[in-house]
């Protein structure tokens, strides 16, 4: 079937060529059946809670006429006293094989106009946890995309089986080892609850549409029911709770299409699989193009602010970055980007908010996309300005010590080449999570670099504080041991001791990161694979 019109009256007319024979004819009708998904009603009320439906999604994300749907006769049909069939309720998950950006990917979705998109109670399931387009994705090692518009099960289905299923019957199994394998990417559409909701959050990257879709465990009625307590859908899991605050989708758009387009820049960056290389694209972003606008991007005073997103527009390819979770954990930012047509990593401090300081969130964020880099051979360039972990009740409550160690963790399990280039601040043990100490240690500096255990200012404060309190002056006394200690933290006297491989001129940052990366290119395809994960995570 093609994809452009899946649901029109041309898609009708091409199967009335093939009937004729009995046969034929039930094949025509229960086509069309098909294509008329849960009726003109419930289209017509899709489309007036401005959402598609799930062809129209299918079509307006995949190439033009590569959608071959898989599982087409799926659903539930109606017969007569003679067992002639007289009714055919669809399936409320659709799925195939289709191709964006010219790749083949599995893709599957659910049908919110059939039984509100919940599970299809059959033998063998098309999609969902332990379904077919699972199979599919993994045994042809291409990119998995999920359309989300349901809720998943429903307590009917245990009158229609005459038992109730153990949790796990249709596990998690297949979704988890996918995420070791291909590409695995999740729109969140409608409301999604259940199963699908687990499923958004098994992704390696996730999006959802402001005002329109949903996530959560559970929905209103449940948390009335558990809770005593009215919220609306949106209030409990709408953009502003799943994106912003809690990070548990990846990125918000206004938009289903903004959301696909979101979803095939994602995929321009992966690989099909990790027995394959991320895809390099022609560039014409010259590899020696010298910034002098770096060199004044970093301001004097050493406490004031400027734009990272700014900085790295200038060093990456021109309009290659693609921003991963821009509204959550904002004093980091995670991005795709390319050098030279080859993809990359870039995890950059962000000093405008809590001055780059790392806290639990952004430790999450980091962690994540770190992991994303290394499990898809994408090398990582970290840009560093965090003056340390972020301090104070509220970040001990949410245990940002924990997931700073975290971060730590990961770094030194990372297996894809990294390259550390401190912008200005890198301290304490939230600096040692921009390098890999079990690698080649790769360390460069602009001559606004500095380091050390915590800033000369915190740190004469606690070290000579009975000798400042004693003092007449303890002002001045302060300022003095800082003058004297900040001498030693000129970034010039590590790089004569080669504790940092060198000092760079912030002009030349964008020809010195394209030669790397290109280096990197031999030893990644020397390590394709599946990575191995050591140890528990802390």
């Amino acid at each position: 079937m093609h994809n452009r019109e899946l649901n029109s009256e041309k898609a009708k007319a091409d199967d009335e060529e093939t009937a004729g024979t009995p046969i034929n004819e039930e094949l025509h009708f229960r086509r069309v059946s098909a294509l008329e998904m849960g009726g003109a009603e419930a289209i017509e009320r899709q489309h007036a809670n401005g959402r598609l439906t799930v062809r129209e999604r299918f079509s307006k994300l995949t190439d033009a006429d590569s959608f071959r749907e898989v599982g087409t006769l799926g659903g539930s049909g109606e017969y007569d006293e003679n067992n002639k069939l007289v009714r055919v309720t669809p399936a409320p998950y659709v799925a195939g094989m289709a191709r964006v950006n010219g790749r083949p990917v599995a893709i599957g979705g659910e049908d919110f106009t059939v039984r509100g998109g919940t599970t299809f109670g059959a033998a063998r399931r098309k999609g969902g946890q332990g379904g077919f387009i699972e199979d599919l994705a993994h045994y042809y090692k291409i990119p998995l995309v999920n359309l989300i518009d349901g809720a998943g099960g429903t307590v009917t289905s245990a009158k229609r089986r005459g038992y109730v299923a153990f949790p796990g019957v249709h596990g998690f199994e297949r979704s988890v080892q996918l995420l070791g394998e291909v590409p695995v990417v999740s729109a969140v559409l409608g409301t999604a609850a259940g199963g699908p909701a687990g499923r958004a959050i098994l992704s390696h990257f996730s999006v959802m549409v402001r005002g329109t879709s949903q996530i959560f465990a559970a929905g209103p009625p449940v948390v009335k029911r558990s809770l005593g307590r009215d919220i609306d859908k949106e209030e409990l899991g709408g953009a502003a709770v799943a994106v912003d605050k809690a990070g548990t989708i990846h990125n918000a758009v206004d938009t289903e299409e903004e959301a696909f387009d979101q979803i095939r820049r994602f995929l321009s960056y992966m690989p099909q699989n990790v027995w394959e290389m991320p895809p390099v694209v022609p560039c014409d972003d010259p590899v020696d193009r010298c910034e002098t606008a770096l060199r004044d991007i970093v301001p004097e005073k050493r406490t004031q602010p400027y734009s990272m997103h700014d900085l790295i527009d200038l060093v990456v390819d021109k309009g290659s970055v693609f921003e991963i979770q821009p509204t959550n954990g904002k004093s980091v930012i995670t991005s795709l980007a390319r050098l030279d047509g080859r993809p990359v990593g870039i995890v950059a401090n962000n000093p405008k908010f809590y001055s780059g300081a790392m806290d639990a969130a952004s430790a999450h964020k980091q962690i994540r996309f770190m992991e994303l880099c290394d499990t898809f051979h994408i090398p990582l360039v970290f840009l560093v300005d965090v003056p340390g972990f972020m301090v104070g009740l509220k970040a001990e409550q949410e245990a940002t010590l924990r997931e700073g160690m975290r971060a730590v963790y990961v770094a030194g399990q990372l297996t894809v080449p990294t390259l550390t280039l401190v912008i200005r601040k890198c301290y304490g043990m939230a600096g040692m999570a921009t390098c890999n100490k079990n690698d080649i240690d790769l360390k460069l500096s602009w001559p606004s670099g500095e380091w050390g255990s915590l800033p000369v200012e915190g740190g004469v404060a606690a070290a000579f504080r009975r000798d400042i309190a004693n003092s007449a002056d303890p002002k001045a006394r302060e300022k003095e041991l800082e003058a004297e200690l900040r001498a030693y933290a000129s970034p010039f006297r590590t790089a004569e001791a080669f504790a940092v491989e060198e000092i760079i001129d912030p002009s030349e940052t964008r020809p010195i990161l394209c030669e790397y990366i290109a280096l990197a290119e031999g030893r990644l395809k020397a390590n394709l694979g599946p990575k191995r994960k050591a140890g528990v995570s802390p």
